[in-house]
This record gives C-alpha cells, sequence and structure tokens, in this order.
C-alpha cells in the first residue's frame, strides 16, 4: 500500500523514536500554522478592501455583504464531507489538495471579472477551505498526547491570528498602491509556495489512530491515552452517538459563538471601524491589529491555563469548558455595552475585548471534541462540527450587510449587538454542557 491509500485505521507501531517524532512534531505543527495564516489572510483580503472592490464592481452593501457570504455557501458541506473523509484518507494528501485549491480558485479573479467572477472565486475558494481547520488540528495533534495537545492545537489557532496580523498590513498597502487584483494574486503565490513546502514536510504523527480514554479495551497511561492490546476489540462508535452527547452539542454551540464574530471581523469590522467609529484606513488597521492581537494572546494563555489545570488533575468541564464559556461570556458583555458607550477609549476598550476574547473557544472545542471522540471518529466529529459551526460565516456577513444597508451606521449597532447576544448564548452552553469525562465513559458504556 502506497502513502496516498486508504490509512489504515490502527497502525501497526504507534509509538517512534521519541526524539525524532518530538522534532518532527514540530515542524509539522509549524507549517500548519503557516497553512492557517495562509487560510485567514484569503479570507481577510475582502474585508480589506471592501470599500475598493464596492467602488470598482459598483455594489451596495448587501451586495457586498451576499459576496462575502457566498464564500461560506459550500464551506460547510465541505469541511463535513472532507472530515469524514480524513477518517479514511490521510489528512496529509486532503491537506496538499486543499492549498493547491485555494491559489487556483483564486487565479480568475486576480486576472479579471466582475460580480459573478467575485462570486465564484468565493464559492469555490470557501469549499476549498471549508475542511481546513478541522484537518490540520487533526494532523496536528496526531503528534501528541490528551495532555499535551492544548499548546499545538492553540499555536492552530493563533494561525488564524497571524494571518489577520501579518495580511492587515501587507495586504493594505499592496491593495493601496497596486489594487486589490494584486492582493488576491499575492495570496495565491503564496499558497502554492507552502503546498510546495509541504509534500516533503508534511504528514501524520503516532497518535493518529492511537485511541484516548474513550476507546473501549487497553490500559491507561495515566495521562490520558489508552493503549489497545494486540487481542483488544474496538468496536466502531457511530457518528450520531458523538453528535448526540452534550459535549459535542456544548462545543459547538460555543464555538458557533466564535465564528460569528470571526465573520464579522473579516467582512465588515474595518467598514464599521471607518463608517461607523470615525477611525481612519491606517488607524482601522491598527485596530484590527489590536484585536487579533489580543486573540492571539488569549489563546496562548487559555491553551497555557487549560494544559496546567489539566496536568494538575482538574477535569476538562473545568479546564476547558469552564475557561472557554467565561472568555465567552466577558465578550459577550463588552459587546453588549459597545453601542452605548462614550466615543473613544472607552469604546476602543470595549471593542477590542468583546471582538478579541471570543477566539480561544476554538482552541477549547477542537481539544474538547478531540478528547471525546475515538480516534477513527475524530475527523468525522470536527468536521461535521465545523460545518455546523461554519454556517455562522454564511449568515453573519449577509444579515450586518442587510442591516446596514436599511439603517445606515446604525445598522453596524445592530449588529454588534445581535452578536453580543450570540455570544452570551455560546457562553451558557459552554458552561453547561460541556463534560468530556463524563459523555466519553457514557460513549463507552
Amino acid at each position: 500500500m502506497t502513502d496516498i491509500d486508504v490509512a489504515p485505521a490502527v497502525p501497526a507501531s504507534p509509538r517512534k523514536a521519541p526524539g525524532r517524532t518530538r522534532s518532527r512534531a514540530w515542524v509539522v505543527t509549524a507549517l500548519l500554522v503557516v497553512f492557517m495564516m495562509i487560510n485567514f489572510a484569503d479570507k481577510s483580503v475582502l474585508g480589506l478592501a471592501a470599500e475598493e472592490i464596492r467602488q470598482d464592481l459598483g455594489l451596495s452593501a448587501s451586495a457586498f455583504g451576499l459576496a462575502s457570504s457566498a464564500f461560506f455557501l459550500l464551506f460547510s458541506i465541505s469541511g463535513a464531507a472532507v472530515g469524514l473523509l480524513a477518517d479514511r484518507i490521510r489528512p496529509k494528501w486532503l491537506i496538499l489538495a486543499m492549498a493547491v485549491l485555494w491559489s487556483v480558485s483564486q487565479a480568475p479573479l486576480a486576472v479579471g471579472g466582475g460580480l459573478a467572477v467575485l462570486l465564484t472565486s468565493r464559492v469555490l475558494l470557501g469549499a476549498a477551505e471549508g475542511p481546513a481547520f478541522p484537518v490540520a488540528q487533526q494532523a496536528t495533534l496526531s503528534w501528541f498526547p490528551n495532555h499535551r495537545r492544548n499548546l499545538p492545537g492553540a499555536l492552530i489557532v493563533l494561525g488564524t491570528t497571524l494571518g489577520v496580523l501579518v495580511a492587515a498590513p501587507v495586504l493594505t498597502w499592496v491593495i493601496q498602491h497596486h489594487g486589490w487584483r494584486s492582493a488576491v494574486a499575492a495570496v495565491a503565490l503564496v499558497g502554492v509556495v507552502w503546498a510546495l513546502l509541504w509534500i516533503p514536510f508534511g504528514g501524520e504523527g503516532p497518535y493518529a489512530a492511537a485511541p484516548d480514554a474513550t476507546a473501549t479495551g487497553g490500559s491507561d497511561d495515566g495521562k490520558g491515552e489508552r493503549a489497545v492490546g494486540p487481542g483488544a476489540a474496538r468496536p466502531r462508535t457511530p457518528y450520531r452517538r458523538i453528535l448526540a452527547t452534550r459535549t459535542w452539542i456544548g462545543a459547538t454551540a460555543a464555538y458557533f459563538g466564535t465564528y460569528w464574530v470571526i465573520a464579522f471581523a473579516l467582512v465588515w469590522l474595518p467598514s464599521y471601524l471607518q463608517d461607523a467609529l470615525g477611525y481612519t484606513s491606517a488607524g482601522s488597521t491598527r485596530m484590527l491589529m489590536l484585536v487579533w492581537g489580543l486573540g492571539g494572546v488569549v489563546v496562548l494563555g487559555q491553551a497555557g491555563l487549560t494544559g496546567w489545570l489539566l496536568r494538575r488533575g482538574t477535569a476538562s468541564r473545568w479546564a476547558r469548558g469552564r475557561v472557554g464559556g467565561v472568555l465567552l461570556l466577558v465578550g459577550a458583555a463588552a459587546c453588549l455595552a459597545l453601542p452605548s458607550a462614550p466615543a473613544g477609549a472607552v469604546t476602543a476598550l470595549l471593542l477590542i475585548t468583546g471582538f478579541g476574547l471570543a477566539g480561544a473557544m476554538s482552541s477549547v472545542a477542537v481539544t474538547t471534541v478531540t478528547e471525546l471522540a475515538p480516534a477513527d471518529r475524530r475527523g468525522g466529529a470536527l468536521g461535521i462540527m465545523n460545518a455546523v459551526v461554519t454556517t455562522a460565516g454564511l449568515i453573519a456577513p449577509t444579515l450586518i450587510g442587510h442591516l446596514v444597508d436599511t439603517h445606515g451606521v446604525g445598522g453596524y449597532r445592530h449588529g454588534v449587538l445581535i452578536t453580543g447576544a450570540v455570544l452570551l448564548l455560546s457562553g451558557v452552553a459552554a458552561l453547561t454542557l460541556i463534560d468530556p469525562d463524563r459523555d466519553a465513559r457514557l460513549l463507552t458504556a
């Protein structure tokens, strides 16, 4: 069997030489961090060039919102479909195919075309990028045991933040000096270069199919992993049982709130800062960098706190569910207070807090579901979660565009209040539903 064939459910030897495996694990993690940086640079182009694209193509706010939402038309479907495939086909080749398709889908838009080309390009790009986050997480976490997954999982989330932090100033400069189509061409070219590096250096780790404590049979190593004996029976858990757990539902609902904020920030936050809050283009870019920068700090801080709690024996419902839920609730409070806050420093602080704290739930949701789901069901469980969550990207840009067309700049305030309400519900779901230890026992009963 070649390395592009279907991967076996359980590898013959799940352990490799520790030193070599450790260094390779971090090389793969670094590549996948860059992978997610490119992913979010692709997504951010439309938001950064919103005014230029609307003027060039003569689009209303609703039409631009529709074009932005078109990105998510097939995003969720492909995320679920490829997530299921990732349980049977090596993630290395799925990831390579995605990176190549990103660049191919953006090439026509970089050359020319109007609204039809813009819509088609974004739909194809969304289909190619839909599975990126769950498959990247699956590949990364396959190199680490459960109690060591918080940092690498957080670094993949951090890649989304770094993508915007790097893209915002660089692509803004390209847009201003060479036009928005040149910015599209630039991110497409970077995707090609990354794909060429992934071919020799990418791959999956020794925990790709080594079951966690959720697996049946075997002995626990004391750190959240169970080794399956040679003759141990491991019946395949139906996906429907995993999706029916309170933990999967809670993690998905909480992550939905995070993705709502991401969609708002990528598509409409630059326009909100300039049109409603009066920032200049340069000032808007600085605020965006502060928002995404805080998001990165929070993701790393959450990973450190959660890892510390888990190593001290704290249950996951506290170390993951409660920590993520509290961050969402603080973000919700900031968003709900933002529209009525006095202009100036208070508004800036609330905006940075509201939009910056929500990102940590991306890492929490993924590591929670990875802990819950058996190894041979992780790709599907993560992919289906991502499919549900990313419907927020389909809804939020269109809704906010409609509100702006209907209420002018007041539409942004309505959008922020709706965002606060979504975060509030998401935080409550994380606090009350997430308990992977309990639900893992139910799955193996």
